[in-house]
């Protein structure tokens, strides 16, 4: 049975298309005061149930509505609860840089423990390390089959990959080799949060179409200074690819103003007809997770889904 939030109902009516079924029935409401309520309109005792809600804005309500989800088909006897989380919030919080600070991504999956959860379905954790804060079986999708098919479609010309730091650089060689070409490297300064300062550049882009792939784009302020650092060093164009489309704050702007050729994103999180732009361009990943959620229910292989040039 597969259920879904409030957060991106369009993504989980697709996914539920691709596995051939419907939407399970439930009743979710916010009374006055904001507290939220959750009631399944059919029996799901003995099933096997999926929860998809990605947690976007707003964050904090779309988690205590995945918390309470989760607490209701425990309650009512579900066999097993798999939370499908298309984006995780809170990613970036994955360690104290700071004394007296936070790891409000472990406390995410204790809240997730705690309500019942016995597996997470994951796409493209900003750490991957969050994998390790469960004491359930993770997920842990990618969304880097379709973006590369993409590119590798498109045919750009004399692309070269380009991580925006030296913690994506895994990410941007797999990238890379997923479509035959090189990659190159930007590395950064983060003088404040959500504020970078490109630095140096590590490769040849000269003459080339760049393209920057990173697994969101919260607020655009590095991929708008890495396209520029880029074109600086001679690219000819710069294309740019992320997961998840956050576009906080006057992000949207930003990337419209930008000298970027095109942004390719997922709809792990809903991205409103306000926050699309000409050069925008949204690819599913519907197909994907749906494909995951057969394997899991069947007891089949996950990681073979994502082998060779597989875009499911």
């Amino acid at each position: 049975m597969v259920f879904t939030g409030r957060a991106n109902p369009e993504l989980s009516k697709e996914i539920t298309n691709y596995l051939g079924t419907e939407l399970g029935k439930v009743k979710i409401s916010t009374f006055r005061n904001g507290e939220i309520y959750a009631k399944y309109l059919e029996s799901v005792r003995g099933s096997d149930a999926f929860v998809i809600q990605s947690l976007c804005e707003p964050v904090n309500d779309n988690l205590m509505e995945l918390l309470i989800m989760v607490d209701a088909l425990k309650r009512a006897s579900a066999a097993r609860i798999s939370a499908v989380i298309p984006y995780y919030a809170y990613a970036r919080q994955d360690k104290k840089t700071e004394p007296r600070e936070p790891i409000s991504a472990k406390l995410i999956a204790d809240l997730l423990i705690v309500a019942g959860v016995d597996r997470v379905l994951t796409m493209d954790l900003h750490a991957g390390q969050i994998q390790g804060f469960f004491d359930v079986p993770v997920d842990h999708l990618t969304a880097l089959p379709i973006l590369a098919h993409y590119f590798k479609e498109r045919d750009v010309g004399d692309l070269i990959v380009v991580s925006p730091d030296v913690g994506r650089v895994k990410i941007a060689k797999r990238c890379a080799d997923r479509i035959g070409v090189s990659i190159a490297v930007l590395h950064k300064s983060r003088l404040a949060h959500n504020v970078t300062e490109i630095t140096q550049l590590v490769g040849d882009v000269k003459g080339k179409c760049a393209l920057i792939i990173d697994d969101m784009i919260d607020t655009g302020g590095t991929i708008v200074y890495g396209a520029e650092a880029l074109l600086k060093n001679g690219a000819k164009e710069v294309y740019v690819c992320a997961t998840h489309p956050i576009f906080s704050g006057s992000a949207v702007e930003k990337l419209r103003k930008s000298p970027i050729k095109e942004v390719v994103v997922t709809n792990t999180v809903p991205v409103p007809s306000e926050k699309r732009f000409e050069k925008l361009k949204v690819l599913s990943i519907a197909s994907l997770f749906g494909q995951v959620i057969l394997n899991v229910h069947e007891d089949e292989s996950v990681s073979e889904i994502f082998q060779g040039d597989n875009t499911v």
